[in-house]
């Protein structure tokens, strides 16, 4: 797939001079940081030095001083605790964080994960039955509940406390808990609402050892969890998450606990070079892929395990549950491609809502987002379980997929999610009404220019430019994500001096400009180029980013190809030729 480019707008020459001046680096890396919201020297310092002490004050949370004391009372009191949690990578991983954060206190916290298809998402009756069979004195609910007013209204019936600790977005009544701590509360003012569920748990941690008096030292061995979770659950990389992020990859790739540790050993993922890229697409699809197939408890039985066999067992497992999510994925998505060449003509369609009876709800959000990727076209996957359909939504630039649910509301038993992505479930017999109306509204707000995927272009960047110091600097823009995404640059009048394909349609590369020396290259998927790259006639543009490969104990820069275009035509066909 081709994409538009699309460049950053310029900072003005006098920002990028005082940078220039200011941080004594060059002008590239001025540009980089300015197009990151850095400019001026303080900004930067804590940009380029994010730790522990940059972290907000969580009692700057509403509902935190509350929250903090009511969990202070069960620590000193050792009454039961139930953590009650979600069945995704986040909420798993803000279980385990609260779990094991209270059992060094000596508590023995039950936790409850909610079925994914025979209960669904958030705080249910069932959850709080089991938490009265326990004898619970306290709820605490990590990545949900901020949705769940009836459910908040009978724990108080039976006597229990509920604390809540959410991060997705308010309705229009917020439940009668005992604290409800949400960054994007309307009457909250705290800094930074973009925070993972995981992120908002280790907050009221964070309250409850400064209120114990005691040091950080006794929540950052945790913080392996919050990285896990912040990746994972794609919140951007900024603020506080920024911090959070950088600090908890030093935990993996150096003391992980023991569950993690064991479930990279099992998939050959070496500490000390483990990337916010290595959990998005490695770990937190394993963590994920129990939560999706069915039972999410064999996820948190793994990341709360302190016994090395045990977790090597638990890691086992959940690399069995993950090939069984991944042959399901590969099969529904062969389905729903075919489902969309042959029975859709989509130069007269806006978004694509596909149904099968039989495709699993674990995968179908995954597959949506496949669909996306290869149409461009917002995508909505839906199955039936239990005779109601159910589904998954993902979206494209510029369709807030939440809001166009929210217009066909009329149509639907429920929804929830956010700009990119949402699920719901479909009333009886509103299926075609529902297609036909979504398809209007997308219709409406999209365009055929909206239709091409974007790759947005931080700025050119000679290859030749592409020096060790240059290196260092790009490497201090670490941990890569949403909002502080990895460089992507462009050099044009490339020259290729060799092609082949590798693997999977991977096209791998030696490439220069100008007097440039030779520099390896790696496309992943983008076979399809191998014919326009051996054409010895042809001057190339290419988008690219900088990584460092690591091979056979070896380390070396490589451009990572995300694009290529036709540029000009050699002078001299014979000058540089493939092999």
């Amino acid at each position: 797939m081709s994409y538009r480019w699309v460049f950053a707008d310029n900072p003005s020459d006098d920002l990028l001079k005082t940078l220039q001046s200011d941080l004594n680096v060059p002008r590239n890396i001025a540009r980089l940081l300015s197009l990151r919201g850095v400019d001026n020297f303080e900004k930067a310092r804590s940009f380029f030095r994010p730790d522990l002490s940059l972290l907000h004050d969580p009692f700057l949370m509403q509902d935190m001083e509350p929250a903090s004391a009511r969990l202070c009372q069960a620590i000193r009191n050792h009454e039961t605790v139930v953590i009650y949690g979600d069945y995704d990578v986040d909420g798993t991983t803000a279980t385990a964080l609260m779990f094991l954060f209270l059992k060094r206190f000596g508590l023995e916290p039950h936790y409850y994960i909610p079925h994914r298809y025979k209960e669904g998402y958030g705080i249910n009756p069932e959850g709080i039955e089991f938490a009265e069979q326990k004898g619970a004195d306290l709820i605490v609910s990590v990545d949900c509940g901020i949705t769940a007013i009836e459910e908040a209204k009978r724990a108080r019936e039976k006597g229990i406390d509920l604390v809540i600790c959410d991060h997705h977005t308010v309705g229009s009544e917020i439940p009668d808990a005992h604290a409800v701590l949400d960054p994007k509360r309307p009457d909250c003012t705290y800094p930074f609402d973009g925070l993972s569920g995981a992120g908002v748990a280790f907050k009221l941690i964070q309250a409850i050892t400064s209120r114990l008096g005691l040091h950080q030292d006794i929540y950052t061995p945790y913080l392996d969890l919050v990285a896990i979770s912040t990746a994972s659950d794609i919140v951007p990389i900024v603020d506080e998450n920024r911090i959070l992020m950088r600090e908890g990859l030093k935990i993996i790739n150096t003391n992980p606990l023991p569950g993690i540790e064991e479930l990279l050993q099992l998939i050959r993922m070496e500490k000390g070079q483990i990337s916010t890229s290595n959990i998005v697409f490695s770990v937190g699809p394993r963590i994920n892929a129990a939560g999706r197939m069915g039972d999410a408890a064999t996820a948190v039985q793994l990341l709360i395990s302190t016994d090395k066999e045990e977790a090597k067992r638990l890691a086992k497992d959940l690399e069995k549950i993950n090939l069984r999510r991944r042959e399901t994925d590969a099969k529904t998505t062969l389905q729903a491609t075919k489902m969309v060449e042959e029975e859709y003509k989509l130069c007269d369609l806006s978004s694509m809502v596909l149904h099968h009876p039989n495709w699993h709800l674990g995968v179908i959000g995954i597959v949506a987002s496949r669909l996306v990727d290869s149409f461009g076209r917002p995508a909505i996957m839906l199955s039936t379980v239990d005779g109601k359909i159910k589904g998954s939504a993902r979206s494209i630039k510029g369709f807030n997929i939440y809001n166009a649910l929210k217009e066909c509301e009329d149509l639907l038993e429920q929804f929830g999610g956010h700009e990119f992505a949402a699920g719901l479930t479909i009333k009886k017999d509103c299926l075609a009404a529902f297609r036909t109306r979504m398809d209007e509204i997308a219709g409406k707000m999209l365009k055929e220019v909206d239709f091409s995927p974007e790759l947005e272009i931080d700025d050119h960047l000679r290859i030749d430019e592409i020096t060790a110091r240059f290196w260092k600097l790009l490497h201090q823009f670490e941990p890569f994500g949403p909002g502080n995404r990895q460089p992507v640059f462009v050099a044009d009048d490339v020259q290729i001096s060799m092609a082949s394909i590798v693997g999977k349609n991977h096209l791998r590369l030696k490439v220069r400009q100008g007097m440039s020396g030779l520099f390896d290259a790696i496309g992943f998927h983008l076979g399809e180029f191998l014919p326009l790259v051996q054409n010895p006639t042809k001057r190339l543009s290419i988008a690219y980013e900088i990584e460092e490969n690591h091979w056979m104990g070896r380390r070396s820069l490589q451009l990572r190809i995300k694009d290529i275009k036709e540029n000009l035509p050699a002078q001299d066909p014979s000058e540089h030729p493939v092999s």
